[in-house]
């Protein structure tokens, strides 16, 4: 409380600055309505006082006075007031809350101002009545020396202490209030809660295709990199395609990468400023524009954001770059929607990711339009033993937690379509089935 007096005070003091204007008006109008003088510097009538409050109230219902008060109430109140998020429109409950506060604000600032400038003065002047030695006028009455101005000065010392504690309950007053008049309305949360999920749901859409997209190169990379090392002596030819395939399976996951985490940075960056945080550079010094300033990640961000995602008519080069041996059967896929045809390529890519890692010899993969649905297929015989998880290919490593399936049984049910996972007679068989307009 003891810390927090001075720097409340002042808050306090601001308040009494802001209706000032409001006064000098009111006291104003109320001399040319009355027809007689007004005193502009002193403004001290109470009804005046009161009659302008619904002025300032109505002030506080349009104008743009949260983020001023709200900056005073964490300044100098330090009052633990939450930073409201960004809206495009002010909604009636937020600037009902603010007029309050507003009000409030100016009122008890207001009443302490103007004790602060009688009480202090007066304590001064009647603390100087013991060392003056002769009658002094106080207050409309007469301060004889002795032991009658020494009691004056107890008076000036005791007002001075009750302005004190007025001061110290009005700023814990306010303090108090401060949280819920001017934090975020339910209807802000509300909006902030949606907005949280749905960077989340991007995140976790981002992380599945990092996830399908790297462990697809990496199964290739793994396949390639066997091939080119069993037929380096005898088929030079042979292992330069394979290490090419491998460069390029590399390249495309990187670029995947690098979209991803520049998608995520630019979320961070927006993450952070919306907290109120700024980012720094290593040796405190803000991190300006350039290429690695927030200027260039922003942009960096924006590209990344705009970069093309693959579809359906990338799955012929998915399937080139693979280096398996992929039996195809293709229909006409020019009219499906671009969200089902971006996500039925990442669940066909993790599928014959499956197949390679886990499967032996030809792979089959079918996708067509059947009435109103996208059906898509891929068999390989050599996943009968253990399904995903097992009949791998011999000498490759296992790899625990596989999220494959989970994967794409995430993606067929947001889409609102049907996934089959598991053996028959042809070995494993992933079996989808994708909408291509929204169920009504």
């Amino acid at each position: 409380m003891r810390r927090n007096l001075p720097r409340r005070w002042a808050c306090l003091i601001l308040g009494g600055a802001l209706l000032m204007p409001y006064m000098m008006a009111g006291v104003l109008v109320a001399g040319l309505w009355r027809g007689m003088s007004s005193d502009l510097l002193m403004p001290i009538q109470v009804g005046v006082f009161v009659a302008v409050l619904p002025v300032v109230a109505v002030t506080g219902l349009f104008l743009p006075v949260r983020a001023l008060e709200v900056n005073a109430a964490q300044g100098l109140l330090g009052a633990r007031v939450e930073t409201p998020p960004r809206q495009a429109r002010r909604s009636w409950q937020e600037r009902r809350r603010t007029a309050a506060w507003f009000t409030l604000h100016l009122a008890v600032g207001g009443v302490v101002s103007g004790f602060t400038l009688a009480v202090v003065p007066f304590t001064v002047f009647t603390m100087a009545l013991p060392f003056v030695g002769e009658p002094m006028p106080v207050l409309g009455l007469t301060a004889e020396p002795g032991w009658p101005s020494v009691l004056w000065a107890a008076a000036g010392v005791g007002a001075l202490a009750l302005l004190v504690a007025g001061a110290a309950g009005a700023g814990a007053l306010l303090a108090a209030l401060a949280p819920p008049l001017l934090g975020p309305t339910p209807a802000e949360r509300l909006a902030a809660a949606e907005d949280h999920a749905r960077t989340l749901a991007e995140r976790n859409r981002l992380a599945r295709e990092l996830h399908d997209s790297v462990g697809h190169a990496l199964s290739v990379v793994t396949l390639q990199a066997a091939a080119a090392g069993r037929v380096l002596d005898r088929d030079p030819a042979t292992a330069r395609t394979a290490l090419a395939a491998i460069e390029q399976s590399a390249r495309a996951a990187l670029e995947d990468l690098d979209h991803v985490l520049g998608v995520l940075r630019e979320d961070t960056r927006e993450d952070a400023r919306g907290d109120g945080r700024e980012d720094t550079r290593g040796d405190g010094r803000h991190d300006a524009g350039g290429a690695g300033g927030p200027e260039g990640r922003r942009r960096d961000g924006e590209e990344a954001r705009r970069a093309p995602q693959a579809t359906l008519a990338d799955l012929a080069a998915l399937v080139a770059g693979s280096g398996a041996e992929v039996r195809q059967d293709v229909g006409d896929l020019s009219g499906v929607p671009a969200v089902v045809s971006r996500e039925a390529y990442r669940i066909l890519q993790e599928a014959l990711t499956n197949a390679i890692r886990h499967g032996g010899g030809t792979v089959r993969l079918a996708a067509a339009v059947q009435g109103d649905d996208l059906r898509l297929e891929v068999s390989n015989p050599g996943g009968a033993h253990g399904g995903p998880h097992g009949g791998r290919r011999a000498g490759s490593r296992g790899r625990g937690g596989g999220r494959g399936v989970a994967g794409m049984r995430e993606r067929v049910r947001l889409l609102r379509g049907d996934l089959r996972a598991g053996p028959d007679e042809d070995g494993w068989t992933v079996s989808v089935r994708l909408p291509l307009r929204p169920n009504p």
